[in-house]
């Protein structure tokens, strides 16, 4: 063995014709076998040839004739003008048009419609002029989408519900109208007599209640006010009309209401006044209106643990601290049913399960309603503001879940007409706050003079916890001030209303929108103390390069 391989390894040549000659003899044993035909070779190619042609017909078609949606150029910032005219508290955004784009929708009081050119007066829908105007504007440039008279005076809307599973707007006005509008369109989807009495007052919010009709669709609660008398009115979410009979509850000096679902699935609704807390379950207002037997509830419950917390006579829930009431304000669903109790000097989180105290706050003198925000990662917290002088406020952000003050700044003077905070989600699982005042530093330490109107819009974000932002200024009084992501997870904005209100002389009312980072190119870096490693360009890079991201 060892010669043979020697021997190839000397004479390579010879050894590769010594296989050759055997391949030779082999080939010619099998030359008397019949030979097949490469037909199955042939149809093979001819397949990846007719698949390779039609993929690049599909790759033609989506590249050149088949065009791309057009994705719609938003305007970084656009304001429209409405003369002669008042305006509402109300301020609501939607994707009107289906462009992906949230659209904004407001109302307005005046003889008659925009001067864009949009069709619509007050005698072509039978009201009196001036009537109030519901109109929705393009997100991206300010355009009119639609524009309509809905009533002649509004005194309740909602632009959050559905109807058959489209979005739609909910509209209570005068003279005794109950109407449901057809977001995308502005049409009327059905309209009813809402059946309240000459002097009451109508509350606000509108509550959307299960199926009680059982038709498939929710329906809707409404309450009204005649005296110190509070009035329930049921109405069919799918036609409008009144169902059952209006009731009344004694509850003198009622500041608000707002509807609770516990977490075995009762609904109760919490009616507050400065002194006192009330709660009734849906299912005894149900049966108050339709005096029906308690087995024709279509499903509507009550809570063991609400039911012995609830005083059963008076109605009062009983609660951990004491004082002046002026909002309650409900927690995120995923904290279940938890709501906060704003008092003049505290706020004490109530655990919706079992109606106990989970903890209280000394906030002297609150100014406005809580807004829900995130200081930490993935935490529900609270931002507040309450007065530490007649002219000057502090903002805090409180945690959710202890009660402890993360942050605060006393460097800001409350403004003429100053809305509450706003939050926008950002990608780090945290928020960007925006709140309005005046720096202190302005001033030199002393107290704005009186005539002093102009308010300022700040950012903070708690990356940054010793830094705000000055973005933007107003002489005007702020009607309604909205943090909006106009596209789904991008393009943050905020959308300002201002004006005269319904009931006060017309004058200018304007509607605007303006992107975050066409202000934080610009804004004034306050500090509030300073870090030698961070510059001021530094920081508005920062706040530059922030992501946001949608809650729903």
């Amino acid at each position: 063995m060892e010669d043979k391989d020697l021997e190839a390894e000397i004479h390579p040549l010879k050894n590769e014709e010594s296989k050759a000659s055997e391949g030779q003899a082999n080939s010619a044993k099998k030359e008397s076998a019949p030979k097949q035909p490469g037909r199955l070779s042939r149809w093979r190619t001819a397949a990846f040839f007719l698949s390779l042609f039609l993929c690049l017909a599909v790759v033609f078609a989506f590249s050149f004739v088949i065009p791309c949606p057009v994705r719609p150029v938003s305007q970084r910032t656009w304001s429209r003008t409405y003369a002669n005219a008042t305006t509402y508290t109300f301020l609501a955004v939607g994707d009107v048009n289906q462009d992906r784009v949230q659209d904004v929708l407001f109302a307005f009081q005046a003889s008659n419609g925009s001067s864009s050119g949009v069709n619509g007066s007050c005698s072509s829908e039978g009201f009196a002029s001036p009537c109030a105007f519901l109109t929705a504007q393009s997100g991206t440039n300010g355009y009119t989408l639609w524009q309509r008279p809905v009533a002649e005076d509004l005194l309740l809307m909602d632009c959050s519900t559905e109807h058959d599973q489209a979005p739609a707007c909910l509209v209570i006005g005068k003279p005794d109208l109950f109407a449901a509008i057809d977001l995308e369109t502005g049409q009327t989807l059905w309209q009813e007599a809402g059946n309240f009495e000459p002097n009451s007052t109508v509350l606000s919010p509108l509550l959307k209640i299960p199926d009680v009709t059982g038709d498939g669709v929710s329906d809707l609660l409404v309450f009204s006010e005649v005296g110190e008398e509070i009035q329930s009115h049921f109405y069919s979410g799918k036609h409008g009309t009144q169902m059952g009979s209006n009731r009344s509850l004694h509850i003198p000096g009622r500041i608000g209401h707002l509807m609770q679902v516990t977490e075995t699935g009762a609904h109760y609704v919490l009616f507050y006044t400065e002194k006192a807390v009330y709660g009734y379950s849906l299912n005894e207002l149900y049966h108050m209106a339709f005096n029906s037997p308690a087995d024709r509830s279509f499903g509507l419950k009550e809570d063991p643990r609400w039911a012995i917390a609830i005083d059963r006579t008076t109605h009062k829930v009983s609660l951990l601290s004491s004082g002046e009431i002026h909002y309650l304000t409900k927690m995120p669903v995923k904290s279940g049913a938890d709501f906060l109790v704003s008092r003049l000097s505290t706020l004490e989180l109530v655990d919706g399960q079992r109606l106990g105290s989970v903890w209280v706050t000394d906030i002297p003198h609150i100014l406005s309603e809580p807004v829900l925000g995130s200081y930490g990662t993935n935490e529900v917290d609270i931002v507040i503001e309450s007065r530490v002088s007649p002219k000057k406020k502090k903002v805090m952000i409180v945690e959710g879940p202890s009660g402890d003050i993360e942050w605060e700044a006393e460097v800001l003077l409350s403004g003429v007409g100053s809305p509450r905070p706003a939050t926008l989600a950002t990608a780090d699982h945290r928020s960007v706050f925006l709140f309005w005042g005046t720096y202190q530093g302005d001033t030199n330490g002393t107290e704005p003079w009186e005539g002093a109107q102009q308010q300022h819009l700040y950012m903070f974000h708690p990356s940054f916890p010793n830094v705000l932002l000055e973005m933007s200024n107003s002489t005007e009084p702020v009607v309604a001030f909205e943090g909006v992501l106009f596209e789904r997870s991008r393009h943050a904005c905020y959308v300002l209303l201002t004006g005269p209100q319904a009931g006060s002389a017309p004058g200018q009312v304007v509607l605007s929108k303006r992107k975050l980072k066409e202000d934080i190119v610009g804004s004034r870096v306050i500090w509030l103390s300073q870090l030698a490693q961070d510059t001021e360009q530094s920081v508005r890079d920062r706040f530059l390069r922030m992501r946001y991201r949608s809650l729903r």
